[in-house]
């Protein structure tokens, strides 16, 4: 079993910056891809960006290329979302999900342990 957890959400004014943290517990953290993905009221949950199990891929949806950054520390099992330049159109909950499949997937279902998510409300 993996289990995580999302901190670091909260409220904050358009062009501010959050930094979301996913901590994971379990077996081998670092053979998961982790996933960052994002809910609004009434819309699909939608990937904002993923990254490898080594660290070394990642991709961005086209909403975050330029303005977050994903990042990884597998001596803490802690994935990171670094977002700047935040829009009133980020607002939504933020999850953190693994996969253990041999490719970074786009969608939800290619992730197979999800945290249970944090708030990120952008005001503006």
């Amino acid at each position: 079993q993996v289990h995580l957890v999302e901190t670091g959400g909260g409220l904050v004014q358009a062009g501010g910056s959050l930094r979301l943290s996913c901590a994971v517990s379990g077996r081998a953290f670092s053979s998961y891809h982790i996933g960052w993905f994002r809910q609004a009221p009434g819309k699909e949950r939608e990937l904002v960006s993923a990254i490898s199990w080594s660290g070394g891929s990642t991709d961005y949806a086209d909403s975050a290329k330029g303005r977050f950054t994903i990042s990884r520390d597998n001596a803490k099992n802690t994935v990171y979302l670094q977002m700047n330049s935040l829009k009133p159109e980020d607002t939504a909950v933020y999850y953190c999900a693994a996969s253990n499949l041999y490719y970074i997937s786009r969608s939800e279902y290619g992730y197979n342990y999800w945290g249970q998510g944090t708030q990120v409300t952008v005001s503006s």
